[in-house]
């Protein structure tokens, strides 16, 4: 089967490869099904989300590759590639995603340590004597 459309999604330190595909509604991710990769009712919904919105989640087929992170920034990058995708197939699309944020990349990432601290902000105690 051929793919209709692609996009890459990110959110935090997770990556994921998003194929649109003709179907059914089906949603494979990592070879697995979206319950087992995503046990959470809430997360399942973050991911459906682009699909419903647009109307187009029996028509299509979606083939994910999701990398890094954890669960919550996972779903959310599946969402980001998946919105990406459908933006690539019509304006209409790309209109009702755009106005409801989807093809934003969200940037908030973690703040690195840094060197003579004990977190990315956190000071040792200070001691005046």
């Amino acid at each position: 089967m051929k793919n209709i459309a692609n996009g890459t999604g990110r959110r935090k330190t997770s990556v994921a490869r998003v194929y649109l595909r003709s179907g059914k509604g089906n949603i494979t991710i990592n070879g697995r099904t979206i319950e087992d990769v995503f046990p959470l009712a809430e997360l399942q919904s973050v991911v459906k989300a682009a699909l419903n919105l647009t109307d187009t989640a029996s028509k299509y087929d979606v083939l994910v590759t999701v990398r890094g992170g954890g669960i919550n920034g996972q779903a959310e990058a599946v969402r980001h590639g998946m919105s990406r995708a459908l933006a690539s197939l019509s304006d209409e699309n790309r209109k009702v995603l755009k106005a409801n944020g989807f093809l934003t990349r969200d940037s908030r990432m973690v703040e690195r340590k840094k060197f003579g601290q004990r977190g990315a902000r956190r000071r040792f105690q200070f001691s005046k004597r």
